[in-house]
């Protein structure tokens, strides 16, 4: 991948060891190692510290789940949000960073050469670069979108009241999470979806799942659906949509678009330089995260492959390492075991593959199901809705993937996250003492079904005869 950098002249000499652009999960990974190895570093944020998890993704949504889920209305739950983003705030400060030794830098960044990197007039020359400016909402081309009045998961928190009617667009995780907490604060939610299903990425079952959730609480999902326009009729919008049963229009008050979103690697200098973009809009990179030109890596959303905080948070220890240490060794993220999680009514939690992925790649595989209608604590608690899926080999104990649905699955994958990752048989997990009465011990029972189901026969008959022999031995 490496570029030609004829056209440049190298720097003698350099300013810093390490220039990060963005300071999201990605960013304040690699700064953050970067001076615990005792680098000279200089961290650049355009907007806000924490980048978009900590102001407008993951803090904010998960505070207005859980609000929403306390029973708050809609001005409490603001102040919950407020609250929860100032708690955890000074974690990702520019105070904190610059305590630890970082040059934190608030401003623009352009990379004017692949050596040089101009923030606020000044030139600072460095060995090395990480680029994590994260992405954006994708905004789709729907004629009369721009006229009306819609959010996106990044302007959502500026509504200073509730919705009547809500029309959420998209039914990945970002749309399922947001329409279920709005639908609990007491507006009417309708999510509009062009596949055939929620959650596209997952199992059936688990789409299948949801669906039913989402019908209990009032729901309208509208899947095999596509968005045509946005007609205004004065101050009132709808939104035109078309599927296999003909179109219609919904009323809206807010539309909040939850369709994706565009890595950002425009604007900043990527382009003059010649660094490589992929067919899919991110900025394409090796096995050690470095682009085309070796001492420029990419990393976290803005890179891929997958747009998770935690992976963006682990790819920023690797770029670091390998922009401070290129040329005398190399450092490779391995994705063995990539946890996900939906935070829906119920949750969904999934690492590795699932059953419709190993289908679909030919991947031979074996499935344990466990239903939390026999656990003890789900019992107790009265929602036993969901199971626990697990694919193995065949005829082995190897995790190949999980998947949880139900009440507290993110906190019980880390388990099976952690086999995974280890290479931990089912065996392992079955022989380890779980606290009783938990939600952990459905993955134990699972565990024990795939032992039962992969019992020999031959060795039950050997076992039975010897019981037997011993009741007659005197």
């Amino acid at each position: 991948m490496a570029a030609s950098r004829a056209r440049f002249q190298r720097p003698r000499h350099f300013d810093r060891n390490l220039v990060v652009i963005g300071a999201g999960a990605a960013g304040l990974v690699a700064a953050y190692l970067g001076a615990t190895l005792r680098a000279r570093v200089t961290l650049i944020e355009a907007a806000r510290m924490g980048g978009d998890c900590l102001n407008s993704g993951c803090v904010p949504s998960k505070a207005l789940i859980h609000a929403a889920d306390a029973g708050l209305d809609f001005a409490a739950a603001r102040a919950r949000i407020k609250a929860a983003i100032a708690a955890i705030a000074p974690h990702d400060s520019s105070a904190r960073y610059r305590a630890l030794g970082v040059d934190v830098r608030e401003g623009h960044a352009r990379l004017l050469d692949p050596w040089r990197v101009e923030i606020g007039g000044e030139v600072l020359t460095t060995r090395a670069i990480v680029i994590a400016a994260g992405a954006a909402p994708l905004i789709p081309p729907i004629p009369g979108l721009a006229d009306c009045p819609f959010v996106t998961s990044e302007t959502l928190w500026d509504l200073d009241a509730l919705p009547r009617r809500l029309v959420v667009l998209g039914g990945g995780p970002i749309g399922c999470e947001l329409a279920q907490a709005f639908a609990r604060l007491g507006a009417e939610v309708t999510i509009v979806e062009l596949a055939e299903r929620l959650l596209v990425r997952e199992d059936d079952e688990v789409s299948a799942e949801l669906a039913q959730a989402m019908a209990r609480a009032g729901i309208t999902v509208l899947t095999g659906h596509r968005a045509r326009a946005v007609v205004r009729d004065g101050s009132r919008f709808t939104l035109a949509i078309e599927g296999a049963e003909g179109g219609r229009h919904l009323p809206f008050d807010r539309l909040l678009v939850a369709v994706g979103r565009k890595p950002r690697i425009t604007g900043y200098g990527l382009e003059e330089i010649g660094v490589t973009p992929t067919a899919r809009g991110t900025i394409a990179t090796d096995p050690w995260l470095r682009t085309n030109y070796p001492h420029i890596l990419a990393c976290g959303d803005v890179s891929g492959p997958f747009q998770f905080t935690h992976v963006a948070g682990f790819q920023g220890g690797y770029a670091a390492l390998n922009g401070l240490f290129g040329g005398l060794w190399r450092f490779r993220p391995a994705y063995r075991a990539v946890p996900a999680v939906t935070f829906t009514t119920p949750e969904i939690a999934r690492v590795g593959l699932n059953e419709r992925e190993a289908r679909d790649a030919g991947i031979a595989h074996e499935v344990t199901r466990y239903a939390f209608a026999e656990l003890d604590r789900a019992l107790i608690e009265g929602e036993s809705e969901g199971f626990v899926k697990l694919l193995t080999a065949p005829d082995r104990d190897r995790l190949l993937g999980a998947t949880i649905v139900g009440r507290g699955a993110g906190e019980m994958l880390a388990e099976a996250t952690l086999a995974m990752q280890n290479r931990l048989g089912l065996r392992k997990i079955l022989a380890t003492i779980h606290p009783y009465p938990t939600r952990s011990e459905a993955l134990r029972a699972a565990a024990g079904l795939w032992r039962q189901h992969h019992a020999s026969a031959r060795a039950l008959g050997w076992l039975e005869r010897l019981h037997a022999w011993r009741r007659g031995s005197g």
